[in-house]
């Protein structure tokens, strides 16, 4: 069964925007990913693979602890995104690196260890693809292209493009950048959000921000607005009956889409990609009510949760 709640209008909820944090960049991500995909797996239908997800994780953890200075946009670069409202590092224009492929190496060797049968085929593959075979699947990953890319390896490119690009963020800290003028994507590196959070503490309580897809930044967007659409006419929230309200189905009737909202004063401790991952009952039931998701989850491309 589900619930449904119509909400207020915009502005009666929302702080003014004045010296709140435009833009969060969270510290120790990877690391408290991992713990959160630990405890949500406790008795969950999908135990197995959230633990294998949380081992994914520990490895982006200590490939981020490890990972080697990179080329950075000049502070001049800075100065032209900021002055035209454009992401640094956006995923498609910003000359990748191939140091990313050593993440993925380190990435691979430390999940290879309790890998099923399955998945380590699928990394031995990966293994065994060249340089410009890896860079081939990073495009196509990057431009949410997968019909030519093995479903199965997405997660594990993902996740070592993810550590690479999150370097990059905190490397240049939240000063280096400022809005995009495409306000529903990241303002680093023009990805889309895998889901949005309700934060709790600070400035910036009690607002909502976009949680990056890619980098892990964070970024604010006023509620009760569609974050695909930005239409603030027919907003309407959904969940599992019986399910916690720490997360929530945000759906627009204008654009026909969702992407799920995550309340930290429910459960300080939601994370925007684990607690998706152990919400796919959610996206069944918004399928089944003919909203389509917005934003992906570089880990759901995937079959190894099969």
């Amino acid at each position: 069964m589900t619930t449904t709640t119509h909400v207020i209008q915009p502005g009666q909820i929302e702080p003014p925007v004045g010296s709140i944090p435009s833009i969060y960049i969270p510290l120790g991500a990877f690391r408290d990913r991992a713990q959160r995909m630990r405890q949500l797996a406790e008795g969950h239908v999908m135990k197995d693979y959230l633990l294998f997800m949380a081992e994914l994780a520990d490895a982006q953890h200590a490939a981020l602890a490890a990972f080697p200075e990179v080329s950075l946009p000049t502070e001049a670069e800075l100065n032209l995104c900021r002055e035209h409202g454009m992401p640094p590092l956006s995923v498609q224009n910003w000359p990748r690196d191939p140091v990313w492929q050593h993440a993925l190496a380190k990435i691979i060797a430390q999940v290879m260890k309790n890998a099923t049968p399955e998945a380590r085929e699928i990394l031995t593959g990966l293994q065994a693809m060249d340089s410009a075979a890896l860079e081939n699947f990073a495009s196509e990953v990057l431009s949410g292209q997968f019909n030519e890319v093995n479903l199965g390896a997405v997660p594990f490119v993902a996740a070592a493009l993810q550590v690479y690009w999150a370097h990059m963020a905190t490397a240049l800290g939240v000063q280096a950048f400022a809005g995009n003028d495409i306000s529903n994507l990241c303002p680093v590196c023009a990805s889309p959000p895998v889901a949005s959070i309700v934060r709790i503490g600070g400035n910036e309580n009690a607002l909502r921000y976009l949680c990056c897809s890619v980098c892990d930044t964070q970024w604010h967007m006023v509620r009760v607005k569609c974050t695909n659409c930005e239409s603030t006419k027919g907003i309407s929230y959904f969940k599992i009956e019986g399910a916690s309200d720490a997360v929530k189905a945000e759906a627009c009737d204008e654009c026909g889409t969702y992407l799920k909202i995550m309340h930290m004063d429910k459960d300080p401790q939601v994370d925007p990609v684990a607690d998706d991952l152990a919400t796919l009952a959610l996206d069944l039931m918004m399928d089944e009510n003919g909203k389509s998701r917005s934003g992906p989850n570089l880990f759901l491309i995937s079959n190894i949760a099969e």
